[in-house]
């Protein structure tokens, strides 16, 4: 009787597996059919600022040689809101099918995780990174009337008035102060610093001679050059970029190490399929090296890169190291 339970018991685990087995198998084979017609609806792009600002306009871009290439609209939406945070979070729970992108900068993979003890997502484990599109470099530039013709006059004269020259940023927090505060360490500089609500305003008030120094794009001080009301003095990228390749960089310069960029790249949920980040980052690289869109980023002061996921996720990872250091050298508080 007991051996006759025994097989009956065997006979039914045996079912059990072959049916668990099957359904797992009918899933993967459904998942890879799925994964194999990727895309099937639209795609939305998710930027975490409101419309017209350099962001958004890269994302109109991308979105344009992208629906093509996909065969399905790539929708941007705009959601702006909490440094960002209301985007990046809104990515990060969103299902991990391929359908739902972050349009990412530092301020939501690096910059927020310093700034706030609490978020509603983690920068590595919620995200799959897909490429970083763009670099975007910050200039060095002081108003024309500062006895500073390069770095290494702007260094000793900031050190011989001491508190006396100052700076403008786009806010507390913000990659242009948190690069200055990072110089500032590296060098030993005392440059006080003039908070405003965003790089548009802190623009003119160094043309306006209301502050001395600022890092700011490029097309923003070009006009400003030109005009003789600003001088370049280095850029704050490892390399020289495209945009002004005549300009040094900081770490040539002497500030060993130094590399700040305004980075610009594309995440999608953790768990998103590797065939369709792979889709993805095919359709992307092949977009951004098209002359057309190369010309309209240089416009903006951005560079094209398109690395890899594994190269994105390693910057990602190393800048979430850097900008822990440059908060904390800097005091920033979240506002």
């Amino acid at each position: 009787m007991q051996s006759a339970v025994l097989s009956l018991l065997n006979l039914w685990l045996c079912r059990l597996v072959f049916l668990t087995a099957l359904c797992c198998s009918v899933a993967v084979q459904a998942q890879s059919a799925s994964t194999a017609t990727y895309p099937q609806r639209p795609v939305k792009l998710i930027v975490p600022f409101s419309p017209g600002g350099l962001s958004d306009t890269l994302a109109r871009l991308l979105a344009q040689p992208l629906s093509v290439a996909l065969g399905q609209q790539v929708l941007v939406e705009n959601r702006p809101g909490a440094g960002g945070i209301v985007a990046t979070e809104l990515v990060a729970k969103s299902p991990a099918d391929g359908y739902t992108l972050l349009l990412a900068d530092p301020q939501h993979l690096a910059i927020n995780p310093a700034l706030h003890s609490k978020l509603p997502y983690d920068a590595i484990r919620d995200f799959e990174p897909i490429t970083l599109a763009a670099y975007g470099p910050l200039f060095l530039a002081v108003h024309s009337a500062v006895a500073a013709n390069n770095f290494a006059e702007f260094t000793a004269l900031a050190k011989a008035r001491p508190g006396k020259l100052s700076y403008g940023s786009a806010g507390s927090g913000s990659i242009h102060h948190l690069s200055m505060e990072s110089l500032k360490a590296a060098v030993g500089l005392d440059i006080v610093h003039v908070p405003f609500k965003g790089a548009a305003q802190a623009m003119p008030a160094l043309v306006g001679a209301q502050v001395d120094v600022v890092f700011a794009a490029y097309p923003s001080l070009a006009p400003q050059v030109k005009a003789g009301k600003v001088r370049i003095l280095a850029v704050s990228t490892g390399k020289r970029t495209r945009l002004a390749p005549e300009v040094p960089t900081l770490a040539e310069l002497g500030v060993r190490g130094y590399d700040f960029a305004g980075q610009i790249g594309l995440v999608a949920p953790a768990g998103t399929p590797r065939e369709v980040i792979a889709r993805l980052h095919g359709e992307i690289v092949k977009a951004l090296r098209q002359p057309e869109l190369i010309e309209r980023m240089t416009a903006l002061g951005i560079d094209p890169v398109g690395n890899t996921p594994e190269d994105y996720a390693r910057l990602i990872r190393t800048d979430l190291e850097k900008f822990a250091r440059a908060v904390k050298i800097s005091g920033a508080v979240a506002e």
